[in-house]
């Protein structure tokens, strides 16, 4: 598991911790069983607070990614290729919802906004 925390991103701790490693799951980096470092462990090693580590794995959960088993730990879920294809898309499709509306607010037709696109990407 590689994690990288920007302390000056706009993006919460918690939300850099689930993207990085949801990403590391859907892409296959972290495979099915892979064991998440607990809790504590985590905290310390990426020097952010506990909480912020417990939150990060509670959305994981919640999104069907990882799974808790209680005593044992935080391990990845087994995920088909199609459930993985899927699940990248939802959280996709979530996130251009969000930037669609922020390029709308300064009046940017689709092509502007796919001509800037492809200026970065």
């Amino acid at each position: 598991m590689n994690i990288a925390i920007s302390n000056t991103s706009d993006k919460p701790i918690y939300q850099q911790l689930f993207d990085q490693i949801s990403a590391q799951i859907l892409k296959g980096e972290l495979e099915s069983g892979y064991i998440l470092p607990p809790i504590r462990q985590a905290a310390v090693e990426l020097s952010v607070s506990i909480i912020t580590v417990k939150k990060a794995w509670e959305e994981l959960e919640r999104s069907g990614l990882i799974y808790t088993v209680t005593g044992k730990g935080c391990f990845v879920t087994g995920l088909s290729a199609d459930e993985k294809v899927k699940k990248r898309n939802e959280m996709i499709l979530k996130q251009m919802v969000t930037d669609t509306d922020y390029y709308k607010s300064f009046g940017l037709t689709i092509d502007e906004v796919i001509a800037l696109l492809k200026g970065i990407y």
